[in-house]
């Protein structure tokens, strides 16, 4: 499969040269972003001892990074429409290192909830910062496949972690472990600083904008957020996240539970899933360039994840059966995303790109709360299998937000929005 192709390069702006390198290094950013969002749950079995709390006490960490991200990805998305996205990018991934890094050195549990509101802050820069980037600088007909590789160097660094983590906490210990993944993160800012030239997004800028037309942060009104398609794309980040957050955070203490999976097996489960959503992403972004029907590829996955998640809570299996229906459920998440940015840059006014991602993307904050409480407060209450059945409810829901966003767009457009 061919992610990028310099065949037939129309010789403009976004060339594919420049395109790659622009591609590679916001995804350098966008692979720590996940990292560091899944990188404490792996090691909840081992942290609930270690801080003698609940599940629903370790959900509060989860709970805070998102709060904190969920404000600053609307704050950050005005700052990159008014400033530029590439200092804003570069600072918050330093910040986030820094605090990871705080968080091994400290070891103490309201220790680690203060970090993580620090971690979660600096989380808010990436979907304004990383799409305004891309939307300004990458051409056109390559548009599905960027966001898709986005996505994918976001996904493959959560993918990541399940190993690294448990690997590094079995060497060294957990709190060694998490300091070096902070300390990682640094070095790629700085790396980011290095070679992060290309990184070019003025206040504004965005390829769609017709020709002639003044470059004005301005031109896109505050009262966009308010309209029909743009809260209903943030009501479809908020379902998708609270039926990822199930799955990602979740899982592998959810399957001890229900089925007593070994964590070693559970942990490859979890993984191969991970892996899996990588994958399909690469695949959802060839569709993605190849259909202007987004909805019916996003709803399609739905359903079939709903059918696959509904199987794994109800019905006991070997290993080998468990890795199956994780690794073709991941495949048709991923296969989710390319479509689902493309639709929402398709209601996106131009200029607009920061402040309307850094709105939708607050949606993954708002599941971000809900889910480690919700979830946190099933396990603990005995109930692993609803686990289940609430994460394929959300994907059914989310099924019908695809359809009513695209309806709503196009009511928008007939009224003149």
């Amino acid at each position: 499969m061919t992610v990028l192709s310099p065949a037939a390069d129309d010789g403009q702006t976004g060339s594919f040269r420049g395109d790659v390198k622009v591609i590679s290094l916001i995804g350098v950013a966008h692979f720590f972003s996940h990292f560091y969002i899944l990188l404490l749950p792996p090691l909840f079995p081992v942290l609930k001892d270690v801080f003698g709390v609940s599940y629903v006490d370790l959900g509060l960490i989860l709970v805070a990074f998102s709060g904190a991200t969920g404000i600053s990805q609307i704050v950050c998305g005005y700052l990159v429409d008014k400033i530029g996205a590439k200092g804003i990018l570069i600072g918050g991934l330093a910040l986030e290192g820094a605090a990871f890094l705080l968080i091994g050195l400290t070891g103490s549990y309201w220790a680690v909830v203060g970090l993580m509101v620090v971690a979660g802050i600096a989380n808010g820069v990436y979907h304004p910062a990383d799409y305004a980037i891309l939307s300004a600088s990458v051409s056109e007909k390559r548009m599905g496949r960027a966001f898709s590789l986005h996505t994918f160097t976001g996904f493959f660094g959560g993918a990541v972690v399940p190993p690294t983590i448990i690997g590094l906490a079995a060497l060294f210990g957990w709190q060694t472990g998490v300091a070096a993944c902070g300390a990682a993160g640094m070095v790629a800012a700085l790396g980011l600083i290095v070679f992060g030239r290309s990184l070019k997004h003025e206040p504004g800028s965005d390829k769609r904008r017709k020709p002639g037309t003044k470059a004005s942060a301005s031109a896109a009104p505050t009262s966009v957020l308010l309209s029909p398609p743009i809260l209903m794309c943030l009501l479809f980040f908020t379902l998708l996240a609270l039926s990822q957050g199930g799955i990602n955070q979740f899982l592998i203490v959810t399957l001890n539970a229900l089925y007593d999976t070994p964590v070693a097996e559970a942990t490859v489960a979890l993984t191969f899933y991970l892996f899996g959503t990588a994958g399909g992403i690469l695949v959802g972004g060839q569709i993605a360039d190849r259909t202007r029907h987004h909805n019916r590829v996003a709803a399609s996955c739905f359903l079939y994840t709903a059918v696959a998640v509904l199987i794994v809570g109800s019905v006991p299996m070997p290993l080998w059966g468990l890795i199956v229906l994780m690794v073709s459920q991941g495949i048709a998440q991923g296969i989710i995303m390319p479509s689902r940015d493309m639709l929402v840059r398709s209601v996106t006014p131009p200029g607009a790109m920061g402040k309307v991602f850094g709105f939708v993307s607050s949606g993954f904050s708002i599941g971000g709360i809900v889910s480690p409480l919700l979830f946190g407060f099933l396990l603990d209450s005995g109930h692993p299998s609803t686990v289940f059945y609430a994460v394929a409810a959300f994907m059914v829901v989310s099924l019908v937000t695809v359809f009513t966003a695209v309806g709503s767009r196009s009511s928008a457009s007939a009224s003149g929005m």
